[in-house]
């Protein structure tokens, strides 16, 4: 698979903090790459080094196979940005927004108009090309943002949680366009908060914690990363001190969380555990009124592999 970036050994410091530890890794033509960590991990000096607008100390990057550099304007017209910070003109109309971004990059005339209405079709906001952004609800307005940024048709997009606040209608969409734009050939670098995005849209991810990476590969790779067999979760009524000290010895018990009615109990491993649970409880004549069985999510494996303390 042809290599679209290239990093190898790189590393940032603020003074003594390493944003950045020698970080290597690799992107491949028409790839999604989930870029996941917690706050202060560094994603954003990883992108901002990237698109070469952050020096760093050591290590080298190149895109579609040139060194970047803050003057590469060759490879820079190859790439999109969509920041998390929605970024448009407030006097400017949709049409007009989409326009002025595009025209940074295509000067032809026929082919900028040719360019705006395709990128207005595949965000879906035709209706709204005269509005002006403060007339817009905040799922159009990230739709919006996104279409200005992928007007010119780059070949690498950086998306940074373009989903955050808007409604389930308008992330649907969004995951829709993006996919889109992966099947029309486009590499995309994506970084999101929300685990279920990344299962359900990426490739490949790359987990970061303090500049390292602790993990990469697919979704479901990662997932066999997990310490944990089976997750069970039951709704109980009056459940007693013992019968959840019972339950938290067995053997193969993980660990046990019980919120309200809500009883979570994840396995490290055992092939009969939710049948073996099922004849406890009617055993010791606990009520129960739903339970069911999942293996390990995206999300249990990010939290195992960065901790599940706060982040400022």
């Amino acid at each position: 698979m042809k290599k679209v970036i290239e990093v190898k050994n790189l590393s940032k410091y603020y003074k003594e903090l390493k944003a950045i530890d020698d970080l290597s890794f690799d992107v491949y033509k028409g790839e999604i790459l989930g870029l996941l960590g917690p706050n202060g991990s560094g994603k954003s000096t990883t992108i901002n080094c990237l698109l070469s607008l952050l020096n760093y100390q050591n290590g080298s990057i190149k895109i579609f196979g040139k060194e970047m550099k803050p003057d590469s304007y060759d490879l820079k017209r190859k790439i999109g940005v969509i920041f998390q910070e929605v970024a448009v003109f407030e006097e400017l109309t949709v049409y007009e927004n989409i326009d002025y971004f595009c025209g940074l990059y295509i000067k032809d005339k026929n082919m900028r108009k040719k360019y705006v209405e395709e990128v207005i079709n595949l965000v879906e906001i035709k209706e709204f090309k005269k509005f002006y952004p403060k007339q817009l609800s905040g799922g159009l307005l990230r739709r919006l943002n996104i279409a200005c940024g992928i007007a010119h048709k780059p070949e690498l997009i950086f998306l940074d949680e373009p989903t955050v606040a808007v409604d389930p209608q308008s992330r649907n969409n969004i995951l829709s366009g993006i996919k889109k734009l992966r099947d029309n050939g486009a590499t995309i670098i994506y970084t999101t908060h929300y685990m279920e995005e990344a299962e359900i849209l990426c490739d490949r991810i790359i987990i970061l914690d303090k500049g390292k990476i602790l993990a990469q590969g697919t979704s479901d790779e990662l997932k066999k990363l997990a310490n944990i067999e089976e997750k069970i979760t039951v709704e109980v009524k009056d459940l007693s001190d013992k019968v959840l000290e019972d339950i938290k010895n067995i053997d193969e018990v993980d660990s046990v969380v019980l919120s309200q009615n809500l009883l979570v109990i994840t396995y490290r491993k055992g092939k009969n555990n939710l049948e073996n649970l099922i004849d406890y409880l009617k055993k010791n004549k606990v009520t129960y009124s739903k339970i069911f069985s999942e293996r390990p999510t995206l999300n249990d494996v990010f939290l195992e592999l960065t901790g599940k303390e706060l982040r400022d």
